[in-house]
């Protein structure tokens, strides 16, 4: 990745820059799945986790669970689980919004005195084609989609995945794209901060991944 493909990962439509990292431990909660693909899905997480060098936890002293995602099939399904209208300011304008734009997926995070994310709610709707793609694709990139305050636009051309190629044991097999996966490691080094609205960011970024490279 260039700087200005960096810098692109955090751009807003309206062009501000906006970065943010978690300020701490990861504990994911997972609704509306079997717990095959329960395990699937935290697995992606650990993984991605681990790849950026950050920590998961049991618990979150505030919260209990900070990284909360959804799997459903219809958008008024949020309106029914309890007490998450007090998670996520003005849920029924944010279900209907959703509804009439016929979104797939939506992701909203809290944010600490830091800037850094403090918490993130993903929201799954399995319809409109979501449903076909495997439980491992899925997993993966919500994993990626919670690490960091990407863009919308993020990957808007180029999935955040790969399909390795080959007749091999791992042919075929979807896995997170290098340069992505190298993005998130850098994005988490400690020397960097764990928010920024200056696209110069960008730049530190791309140097913490030559360095690493």
């Amino acid at each position: 990745m260039t700087p200005d493909d960096i810098q692109a990962h955090f751009t807003r439509g309206d062009g501000s820059y906006g970065f943010a990292r978690w300020g701490r431990p990861i504990v994911p909660v997972v609704f509306g799945v079997e717990e095959a693909t329960l395990q699937t899905v935290k697995g992606a997480i650990e993984a991605v986790v681990a790849l950026a060098g950050h920590k998961m936890a049991e618990t979150d002293a505030e919260l209990g669970a900070n990284l909360m995602l959804f799997f459903f099939r219809e958008w008024d399904e949020l309106l029914e689980v309890p007490n998450l209208e007090k998670m996520v300011p003005d849920l029924p304008a944010l279900v209907a919004r959703l509804k009439a734009g016929e979104a797939s997926q939506y992701r909203g995070f809290r944010f600490d005195d830091q800037g850094g994310i403090q918490a993130c709610f993903t929201f799954v709707r399995m319809a409109g084609g979501m449903e076909k793609l495997p439980a491992e694709t899925i997993a993966l990139t919500q994993a990626v989609l919670a690490m960091l305050t990407w863009a919308d636009t993020a990957f808007a051309t180029q999935s955040p995945l790969a399909v390795l190629p080959g007749d091999g044991p791992d042919g075929g097999k979807t896995v997170l794209r290098p340069d992505v996966g190298a993005l998130i490691a850098a994005a988490y080094d400690p020397v960097l901060p764990v928010a920024a609205a200056d696209a110069a960011h960008a730049l530190r970024l791309f140097a913490r991944m030559q360095a690493a490279g």
